[in-house]
């Protein structure tokens, strides 16, 4: 599992959620650019906003993991 994995499928459920980032963002508790930063840059969220970010996006964190069974 690689990091740049996470972020192309974290983007793909953000594009296809429809909800734009900055309600993503408002709804998980950070900023746009924090956001932003989970899908281009080397940042991984804490535990607890991934949580919340697969909540929102409603997929589950297996997918989001590449974890095998989603």
């Amino acid at each position: 599992m690689e990091l740049t994995d996470i972020q192309v499928r974290l983007r793909e459920c953000i594009a296809e959620s429809g909800i734009p980032q900055k309600e993503i963002a408002r709804m998980v508790g950070v900023s746009p650019q924090t956001i932003s930063k989970y899908m281009k840059k080397d940042v991984f969220p804490a535990l607890d906003t991934f949580a919340k970010l697969c909540s929102v996006l409603d997929v589950s964190s297996d997918f989001i993991l590449g974890i095998r069974g989603y």
